[in-house]
């Protein structure tokens, strides 16, 4: 198995490319800060502004999930073929004016379910385009041996966001209502959009078919990509079904803590923030780990370690020792996934050739946004027959059998170089 090297093998990047991925990552930052505040807000919306029933909020996940898979498909060559700073400046634009068009039409008196719906698919899709542009964007500025210390970096601000945001979301919406928290969701699209526009670096011209003349080919490339390469096709896999069954486990979770062992809401809003410091944690520590084992090695161990866990929190009591149960197993499943998220996305960006990656990037998420609500629907049909614990048990036991689909042919290309020092790494500082 080869892995073809990213497109700069340069160790010491000038500091224009270190002040270009500064900027984006500033952006990036911005904008998963004002997403992690608006975490839930159309939702929010739905009901509180709306008066929106349960099946009409449940349908903003499934019209987000289509309109993803149907716009995909053109748009997937279209950000391949173009630069691509302009398209992640794009896709802040088109969040940005979507989200604002809800207060707007809000305090008019004109919003709709309908408008709803439009506004999550623009979101859905404006994510999926902005990180397969931004996929590219990087492994064109950052050498093959940083980029494992950049995604985690790009990872860590993920996990704090998620981390912090949703419990300030969450005391705006109380002081201020729903409106509030997305706008400030929008404000931070346009923040990013800004931050991304300073940017002075010029891309090359991407090459590729002209405008307009994209085949059937083009638009699934990066399907047809990962079903060709051994290991991409095993993690596209593992990953699919990891994240449907993570998914789809999190209302039953609530459902088991809050109705059947009796826990509070406090203790609930315990058990599912607490562990998200796992993954900041889990994603510092990774550069070091990848460096020492190897990115292969924290690829397969990592997406083991991941899936062990889930099957303790249907065992848990309803008592204390069972709250810290829930809390350990979520704290160990969040840090394996912490560390295993930038190893991942470094290995696709490397493994991936070019030309493909933004297809590649954008295949994978419209996959996932896809696979999760299939999942949530089967765990919700499994719960209604038989119960939340029995349905959680299930998708534990679904996840505990991914590991044999890793792609464990792959160990002893893990092995470093002769002459290597795998334990040393680039600063943050260099690196960034």
């Amino acid at each position: 198995m080869t892995v073809e090297p990213a497109a700069s093998t340069d160790l010491h990047p000038a500091p224009a490319a270190r002040d270009t991925v500064r900027q984006a990552w500033t952006a990036y930052a911005v904008s998963q800060a004002g997403s992690g505040v608006g975490a839930g807000a159309l939702p929010l919306v739905a009901i509180l502004v709306l008066d929106a029933s349960d099946w009409q909020v449940s349908l903003l996940s499934a019209v987000a999930g289509v309109a993803a898979a149907v716009t995909i498909m053109p748009l997937g060559p279209w950000v391949e073929f173009h630069r691509k700073r302009p398209t992640m400046i794009s896709a802040d634009v088109l969040r940005c004016a979507t989200l604002v068009s809800v207060p707007v039409a809000a305090w008019l008196g004109k919003l709709t379910f309908g408008q709803l719906c439009v506004v999550a698919a623009a979101q859905t899709v404006g994510t999926i385009a902005s990180s397969a542009a931004s996929t590219a964007f990087l492994k064109h500025l950052v050498p093959s041996n940083r980029l494992a210390l950049v995604n985690s970096r790009w990872e860590t601000t993920m996990w704090t966001a998620s981390t912090a945001g949703p419990p300030t979301g969450g005391l705006l919406v109380s002081g201020f209502g729903p409106l509030a928290a997305v706008v400030v969701d929008a404000v931070s699209f346009a923040a990013s959009g800004l931050s991304l526009a300073r940017i002075r670096h010029r891309e090359p011209e991407a090459v590729g078919p002209a405008k307009g003349r994209h085949s059937m080919a083009d638009m699934t490339a990066g399907w047809r990509h990962i079903a060709a390469h051994p290991v991409l096709r095993r993690l596209f896999a593992h990953s699919l079904i990891f994240g449907g069954c993570i998914v789809g486990s999190t209302p039953l979770i609530a459902v088991l803590m809050l109705r059947d062992l009796g826990f509070t809401p406090a203790a609930y809003g315990l058990a599912l923030g607490l562990p998200c410091a796992a993954g900041v944690l889990g994603s510092l520590v990774a550069p070091r780990i990848i460096a020492r084992a190897g990115l292969m090695r924290v690829l397969l161990v990592g997406g083991a370690g991941r899936c062990l866990w889930m099957g303790f929190i249907p065992l848990a009591p309803g008592t204390t020792a069972g709250l810290a149960m829930i809390v350990g197993a979520d704290t160990a499943l969040l840090f394996a996934a912490g560390v295993f998220n930038p190893a991942f996305a470094t290995y696709r960006m490397q493994a991936t050739a070019d030309g493909y990656l933004a297809r590649v990037a954008a295949a994978w998420a419209v996959s996932s946004k896809i696979a999760q609500p299939v999942m949530i629907a089967a765990g919700g049909l499994a719960a209604a027959v038989f119960g939340a614990r029995t349905a959680l048990l299930a998708l534990a036991a679904v996840l505990l059998a991914t590991v044999v689909i890793l792609p464990w042919r792959a160990w002893p290309a893990t092995r470093p170089a002769a002459g290597t020092s795998p334990g040393v790494l680039p600063s943050s500082e260099e690196a960034l």
